[in-house]
């Protein structure tokens, strides 16, 4: 049987139909929703912007409820974990931006942002729990005293 488009030697003979641009995209999914734009290259900003916002948004709202979650369900728990993801500086948002992206990039950045925070954990541990033994010694002799 031959094929269409085939001449009998096997080279291919001129298309009738002009070829569509490399960058062009059909117009619909495939019987889905219709894309918004016919190039490949504006479809796939548009849905970089969405999913990035989404996930953004996504990543706040969890983030919220982490907090509110760990300071209690009061209202000043709320306040506090609304205060913390929302008055982020832009100083704060590149600097997580860069650890991200160093963590993502390969597992000498991983290791690197993975022993950072280990170290902060420690430091911050560690400061509470000093605060805590200075506290007893503080509380120790009023209660001493009282007796």
């Amino acid at each position: 049987m031959k094929r269409p488009g085939r001449s009998a030697k096997g080279k291919t003979q001129s298309a009738s139909v002009p070829a569509a641009p490399v960058d062009a995209a059909p117009t619909s999914s495939g019987g889905g929703l219709p894309l918004p734009s016919p190039i490949a290259g504006t479809n796939l900003v548009i849905a970089d912007i969405v999913l990035r916002a989404a996930g953004g948004l996504l990543r706040n709202r969890m983030t919220k409820g982490l907090l509110i979650a760990n300071s209690g369900t009061s209202e000043g728990g709320k306040a506090k974990a609304e205060k913390l993801v929302d008055g982020r500086s832009v100083a704060t948002s590149l600097a997580l931006w860069g650890a991200s992206r160093l963590a993502t990039r390969s597992p000498v950045g991983l290791a690197v942002v993975a022993g950072g925070l280990a170290a902060k954990v420690l430091y911050d541990r560690g400061k509470r729990l000093e605060t805590n033994r200075r506290a007893r010694k503080l509380a120790k002799p009023a209660a001493e005293s009282e007796s």
